[in-house]
């Protein structure tokens, strides 16, 4: 029962979020490239785009931080002497899934201030 809601979830929020994302881009066919909403409208599905893709991103990071240091604890509990191993490898998976946060503050950033669908959409 959990599975079957949690696939329906995540279809229903993914169709939303394209339509959000993908819609300034048929909405720019229909009307004049010289409208000034244009422009807005396209400015304001990038930044649903960069909200998007950092707050995911940031969720998924902050899961696999805290799923290490979550192993890590449980592991110096079970072995006192182990600690000096165990805390560096919990260091370096920390970095590893840091590094995906910091790809998506890049995505997103480049989203808001670079995008490279502007010359697309505004002709």
């Amino acid at each position: 029962m959990y599975h079957n809601s949690t696939k329906v979830l995540f279809v229903v929020f993914a169709t939303m979020a394209l339509w959000l994302l993908a819609g300034p881009l048929f909405a720019a066919d229909a009307i004049p490239a010289q409208a000034p909403y244009v422009k807005v409208i396209f400015s304001v599905g990038g930044m649903i785009g960069a909200g998007l893709a950092i707050g995911l991103g940031c969720i998924g990071a902050g899961a696999g931080i805290g799923n290490a240091a979550a192993g890590a604890s449980e592991a110096v509990g079970r072995n006192p002497n182990a600690q000096g191993k165990i805390m560096m490898t919990m260091m370096v998976g920390m970095a590893m899934a840091e590094s995906i946060a910091i790809y998506a503050l890049v995505i997103s950033l480049i989203l808001l201030f670079v995008n490279p669908f502007k010359d697309l959409v505004l002709g």
